[in-house]
């Protein structure tokens, strides 16, 4: 359920009988043609949609992280690695305050794995509580089903062109070839940007939408089974 359906009172009584939470983080960043929001909205609707028959509160995606590297696409905006850090940990804190033990952070953004290192740190000064961090897309049966749906999953292509990243109006260009992305990590953003030109690694634009929502269900599956292990 998300915590934007529940009053402080619900809360309270949730955690009398299961202590689990969902805590979905992205990033607000460049994705081509798709939504600059792609990453916190796949990380938020795959949240909800693994812990809705379990009942377990999903709150809402925080929407920055870590991108400096888009930072001369308009739009695109990077936390420091301190801030994503320091933010995660005033979050894990509250999510403990309120009764949470078990907590899921389920992540959208590559760019985020200090989040990841942040709440290993965080369970050594909280031995009490429990967090696993959850890249979504390359989870194990995941990361597999959508190298069986096709070549070349990667950033701002078909892996995250779903119904609900598209804005209206946009259509799918022609394929584009492959970035070396080692190269694009030694980059600075304004060289980045003249490689990247529209914003994909390249690869297929688009899959149809069921091979996507295919993939989306294991995505889902995968995501309640961590939530349900608990």
């Amino acid at each position: 359920m998300r915590i934007a359906e529940m009053d402080w009172q619900m809360v309270e009584d949730w955690v009398r009988h299961d202590d689990r939470a969902a805590l979905p983080i992205g990033s607000t960043e460049q994705h081509a043609g798709l939504s600059l929001l792609t990453d916190a909205i796949l990380a938020e609707r795959v949240a909800v949609e693994a812990a809705e028959p379990l009942g377990v509160p999903v709150f809402p995606a925080l929407p920055y992280g870590v991108t400096p590297s888009y930072a001369a696409f308009p739009g695109s905006i990077t936390l420091r690695v301190e801030t994503l850090c320091a933010v995660m940990r005033d979050m894990l804190d509250g999510l403990k305050r309120s009764g949470f033990r078990r907590i899921l952070v389920v992540n959208g953004h590559a760019g985020n794995v200090a989040a990841g290192s942040l709440a290993q740190e965080w369970m050594m000064d909280n031995p009490d509580c429990r967090v696993r961090f959850h890249d979504w897309w390359r989870a194990p049966r995941t990361w597999a089903k959508a190298l069986a749906t096709g070549p070349g999953p990667t950033h701002a292509n078909w892996l995250e062109n779903f119904p609900w990243t598209r804005l209206p109006g946009t259509s799918a260009e022609g394929d584009k070839a492959a970035v070396d992305i080692d190269r694009l990590r030694t980059l600075p953003p304004f060289e980045v940007r003249n490689v990247l030109e529209e914003g994909s690694y390249g690869g297929r634009p688009a899959r149809s939408d069921d091979e996507m929502l295919a993939l989306w269900q294991v995505a889902v599956e995968e995501t309640r089974a961590l939530l349900e292990a608990w």
